[in-house]
């Protein structure tokens, strides 16, 4: 981390973490994070769903959920990008404070409720994105919803012609209920009209599945029964946690989502998991936050893999050094490339 970010992350961490992060959206928008791209390399460069990506390490849904910086993390070192989650309709969220940094655990805990501009705004900005790049966006529901498994297909509609995928989440515990639509005939039936509503987009596009790390066994289950029917072309493991276990900091009883390091083990051993289950690739999510825990994400079966809390405290430069670091551990090990590596110590996760 250079010196300058390193003034920047302590002055950011300071203050409110949910101004804090406005202010990170607010300098990445003014020209000040990096310019030069992301790193790449023949063992680094991979695919997912058709989706061709210069390296397996992405950005996480919830740290840019309006897609007003959409140019600038291009250049941030991100093999792909998920913005959102984007609901139909406009909604504020769950009151303030909703966001909470336990420094002590390197960790977050967040009851956002889906605070967004709505699709509209949102496809507005999609549709200047960036040229290149792979861009995806986290579909939501509206709390008021009347029929929230319609919410989705909605968004996908109005979006969809600005993407390269759409990610289902079905797993924030910060929407009343919405994690009960993970249930294997709610969620095969949420899922069936958001296939029909990508079917009848001018370009279908590959569409993901986000979970829970706090899931049973029999659950897991499943959800992998259902992506092997489904049609979902890969399953994201995880999103935040309700565990509070082990938690040292003064904030750890906070309602809402865990996200950060104490997620590592839960929901690797959730993909670990899955990753018998099932043959649709998977998306290694919670508690990156260093180039070995990418890697052990890919060996436990991820194809690729995505990071949002870690930045709070290592900043926009551990993009980078992740993505060198996940180079020269491939190199290591004799792995060609990434794909040569998934799964390949899945066991000692399960």
């Amino acid at each position: 981390m250079k010196l300058l970010e390193q003034f920047g992350m302590v002055a950011l961490r300071s203050i409110d973490p949910e101004v804090s992060h406005g202010l990170a959206i607010r300098a990445l928008q003014m020209g000040l994070g990096p310019k030069a791209g992301p790193f790449s390399s023949s063992r680094l460069k991979t695919s997912i769903a058709g989706l061709e990506m210069p390296n397996p390490v992405g950005l996480a849904a919830g740290f840019d959920k309006n897609a007003t910086a959409l140019h600038p993390l291009a250049k941030c070192g991100f093999g792909f990008v998920e913005v959102g989650a984007a609901t139909p309709r406009p909604q504020p969220g769950n009151p303030k404070p909703r966001l909470f940094r336990l420094s002590e655990d390197k960790a977050a805990i967040n009851r956002f409720g889906f605070n967004n501009d709505g699709m509209d705004a949102i496809a507005e900005r999609l549709a200047q994105r960036p040229k290149g790049g792979v861009i995806g966006l986290n579909l939501g529901a509206n709390k008021d919803s009347e029929d929230r498994a319609s919410d989705f297909a909605k968004v996908l509609s109005r979006c969809g012609a600005h993407l390269d995928f759409a990610t289902v989440n079905v797993s924030s515990p910060n929407t009343e209920k919405l994690r009960d639509l993970q249930g294997k005939a709610a969620l095969s039936a949420l899922l069936s009209g958001v296939m029909a509503a990508n079917a009848n987009l001018d370009r279908p596009i590959p569409i993901f599945l986000k979970i829970a790390p706090d899931l049973t066994d029999a659950e897991i289950a499943d959800v992998a029964e259902v992506a092997n029917t489904s049609g979902v072309s890969a399953v994201i493991a995880t999103n935040t946690t309700l565990s509070r276990e082990g938690l040292k900091s003064a904030d750890k009883d906070q309602m809402g989502g865990l996200s950060g390091a104490p997620l590592f083990e839960k929901s690797t051993r959730v993909l670990a998991r899955l990753s018998t289950l099932t043959s649709v690739p998977l998306i290694g999510v919670g508690g990156v936050g260093s180039a070995e825990q990418a890697y052990a994400k890919i060996l436990a079966g991820a194809s690729v893999v995505q990071l949002y809390t870690a930045l709070v405290y290592g900043g926009i430069s551990l993009v980078d050094e992740i993505t060198r670091g996940l180079d020269r551990l491939l190199e290591r090990d004799g792995f060609a490339n990434v794909a040569d590596a998934v799964g390949k110590g899945r066991d000692q996760w399960l």
